[in-house]
């Protein structure tokens, strides 16, 4: 008995192919290592390739939701792995590679390595925004950690010293590739914290492959960063390349230079603002002036105002006549003062010894001035002295006759 013979539309079969690929659960998850080839953006955003090997060719596209996700450029010639789902274009009539993520062939691994780590971080909290702390408006250091030589250190000293040449720069010169890089980049970062020695922190370095960039994708220098007491701009290769550092810091810049401009304001902009606000606080300190001697001239015309300068006229007149007064009764009480003064010195220059002495007469006194008033207060050879009106006469006594 033959078998009836199915017939079906072409719409028919393509639907129910792309049906039974869609129902494979191998199909619907798989990655794909081949060459890039005829790879075209259309303007929509989507990535249309052909991927091949030596003996075949597989269809592909990459719509723009996933294509804005890549972190290269894919290029004809170059091998990667596309990881997405095999399903069928229907209208054409062509299974094809529906990718939705992809990376060069040979750093899958250092891919893997990466999400890894960072589900594990963001899973913790360490990019976090509430963790992330402000940047100085107006910082006096800027410590860099970076190679001491290349691109990066000079494109940052360049646009630091242009931007902002008040701040001091400091060089923590690193490792920022290789065996032992990312220890060195977390010790920089420590020491930095541990002795303060600025206000806000460079880590970074040129562009590079994702060997090149990968000490800074290591998990010791993501707890580094995230320990910082200081801010950190992560400054790590190209715009397009991201690293865990990135994620960590708190603020990412695309590039060194960027990161320069980030860390410190410009100065020709601060001087053209304070210049601005100077403008403005000095037109606002005229207009309060002006107002102000308007009103005062207001006041000073008012007939309160006048009719007190009146008044206050006559009380300075009144108080010239009292001051007048004052000083004529200040002098005829002083000129009686010395007048009694001159008496009572006349008096008491009457009762001075030293009067007496004038009229002819000495009194005697012993050396220790002991005014001698006895002879027995004289034995003979004794010292004494004679005041006489216009000095002394020392003299020695022979003998001493009492009366």
């Amino acid at each position: 008995m033959e078998q009836e013979l199915l017939t079906v539309s072409v719409s028919q079969l393509n639907h129910y192919i792309r049906r039974v690929i869609d129902h494979n659960g191998y199909l619907k998850n798989i990655c794909i290592q081949g060459e890039l080839s005829n790879c075209k953006r259309h303007p929509s955003g989507h990535i249309y390739m052909t991927l091949k090997d030596d003996n075949s060719v597989l269809r592909a596209v990459m719509f723009r939701s996933d294509a804005t996700a890549l972190r290269f450029i894919p290029e004809d010639g170059m091998k990667v792995l596309a990881r997405g789902r095999i399903s069928v274009y229907e209208p054409g009539g062509v299974y094809q590679l529906y990718v939705e993520g992809m990376e060069p062939d040979g750093e899958g691994a250092l891919y893997a390595a990466y999400e890894h780590l960072k589900k594990k971080l963001e899973a913790e909290g360490l990019f976090d925004a509430d963790f992330k702390k402000p940047l100085p408006a107006f910082p006096k250091v800027v410590c860099v950690v970076t190679a001491p030589s290349g691109a990066a250190i000079r494109d940052i000293i360049n646009v630091l010293r242009r931007r902002w040449p008040l701040a001091q720069v400091k060089l923590f010169p690193v490792l920022v590739q290789g065996d032992g890089a990312a220890a060195e980049i977390a010790n920089a970062i420590t020491q930095l914290n541990l002795h303060q020695l600025g206000d806000v922190m460079i880590v970074g370095r040129g562009g590079g492959s994702i060997e090149d960039l990968w000490a800074f994708n290591e998990e010791i220098v993501a707890r580094a960063i995230f320990s910082s007491k200081i801010p950190i701009i992560s400054a790590v290769g190209h715009e397009t390349d991201f690293t865990i550092a990135d994620f960590v810091a708190d603020m990412r810049a695309p590039t060194p230079s960027a990161a320069a401009e980030l860390a410190v304001p410009d100065i020709t902009k601060q001087k053209t603002q304070m210049l601005a606000c100077y403008n403005i606080l000095h037109t606002m300190v005229q207009q309060k002036i002006t107002l102000a001697r308007t009103k005062a001239q207001q006041l000073i015309n008012h007939p309160a105002i006048t009719g007190f300068s009146d008044t206050l006229a006559e009380k300075r007149i009144t108080l010239d006549t009292l001051q007048k007064e004052s000083h004529r009764s200040l002098l005829a009480y002083i000129e009686k003062k010395q007048h009694a003064f001159s008496l009572q010195v006349g008096k008491l220059d009457s009762l001075s010894p030293l009067a007496a002495l004038n009229r002819g007469y000495a009194y005697a006194s012993l050396p220790n001035g002991t005014l001698l008033q006895s002879v027995n207060q004289l034995a003979p050879h004794t010292a004494f002295h004679l005041r006489l009106s216009d000095g002394q006469v020392h003299c020695l006594a022979e003998t001493a006759e009492k009366n």
